[in-house]
C-alpha cells in the first residue's frame, strides 16, 4: 500500500489513524518480534502537540543491563541496516546543545527504546517543534534508541525533515532531502557513537521495515508497511476515498 498524503484530511483524522498504527506496531512487537525480556507499551506524553510513543523496556532481572536471556524470542540483528543514508556522530558532539530534559524511569523498568509517530501538530509552531526536539535529543543523549516516523511533508520549521532538525541540533550538520522525497523514517542507534539510519520517503511509496535498536550491538526490523496497512483498514471509507 503506498504512503498516503495526509495533508488532504484534518489533523484529527491522522491522529485517529496513528493511534491505530501505534497499536498495530505494539501488537506486532509483543506477539514475538521482540526478544525475550523486552516488552512494548503505548504511552501518553504530556503536553500539546507531542507524538504518540511506544516505549520498549527490559526487566532488570539478570544484572547485565540488557534483559535478554538468549532463550527463545527473536534474535537481534547485527548487520548494518541498509537505509539510503547513514550518518555517525561521536558522543561529545552533543555539547553544542544547551537544553536537556531528564529521562524518566517507569515502574523500575529501564526504557531502552522509543518509537514515535510525528503529527502535523508537532510542526504547527516553533514552540511545539522545539519541545519535540528537546525530548528527542534528551533521549539520544540518555542512550535511549529512537525510531521516528514522519509521514508529513517538511515545513519551514523542518526543511530537512525530522532528521534534519534532530541531526542539525546534535551535530551542526545539514541534511538535504533527495529530489524524490520529502518525508522521513529514521532510526537512531544511541550507543557511544550515535548513528542515524535515514530512509527519505514520499507519497505513493511503500514503507520499508526500519531497524529499532535495543542494544548498541543489535536491532529488530519493525514491519512498518504491514502495520500501516492494518491501521489504515480502520479509517472511515469517506476519508479513505479522499486520501486515495
Amino acid at each position: 500500500m503506498p504512503l498516503h498524503d495526509w495533508t488532504r484530511v484534518d489533523d484529527g483524522i491522522f491522529h485517529d489513524f496513528h493511534l491505530a498504527w501505534i497499536a498495530e506496531i505494539r501488537r506486532s512487537l509483543n506477539k514475538g518480534l521482540l526478544p525475550e525480556g523486552y516488552y512494548a507499551l503505548a504511552e501518553q506524553v504530556a503536553g500539546l502537540g507531542n507524538p504518540d510513543v511506544l516505549a520498549l523496556r527490559e526487566p532488570n532481572t539478570n544484572g547485565n543491563g540488557n534483559g535478554y536471556s538468549g532463550d527463545g524470542g527473536t534474535a537481534l540483528m547485527t548487520a548494518q541496516p541498509q537505509t539510503r543514508v547513514v550518518a555517525h556522530a561521536d558522543d561529545d558532539s552533543y555539547t553544542r546543545l544547551l537544553r536537556r530534559i531528564a529521562i524518566r524511569r517507569v515502574s523500575e523498568h529501564r526504557i531502552v527504546a522509543l518509537i514515535e509517530i510525528i503529527s502535523a501538530g508537532n510542526k504547527s509552531s516553533h514552540f511545539k517543534w522545539n519541545a519535540f526536539l528537546e525530548k528527542a535529543l534528551s533521549a539520544i543523549q540518555g542512550g535511549i534508541h529512537l525510531l521516528l516516523l514522519d509521514v508529513h511533508p517538511a515545513t519551514a520549521l523542518d526543511p530537512g525533515g525530522v532528521h534534519g532538525s534532530v541531526w542539525g541540533e546534535y551535530t551542526g550538520e545539514i541534511f538535504v532531502f533527495p529530489p524524490d522525497a520529502n518525508r522521513t523514517l529514521v532510526s537512531y542507534d544511541c550507543g557511544r557513537t550515535k548513528t542515524a539510519y535515514v530512509e527519505p520517503i514520499a507519497v505513493g511509496q511503500t514503507l520499508r521495515s526500519m531497524p529499532l535498536y535495543l542494544t548498541s550491538e543489535g536491532y529488530i526490523e519493525v514491519p512498518l508497511e504491514a502495520t500501516y496497512q492494518a491501521a489504515y483498514e480502520g479509517v472511515p471509507r469517506f476519508y479513505r476515498d479522499i486520501l486515495q
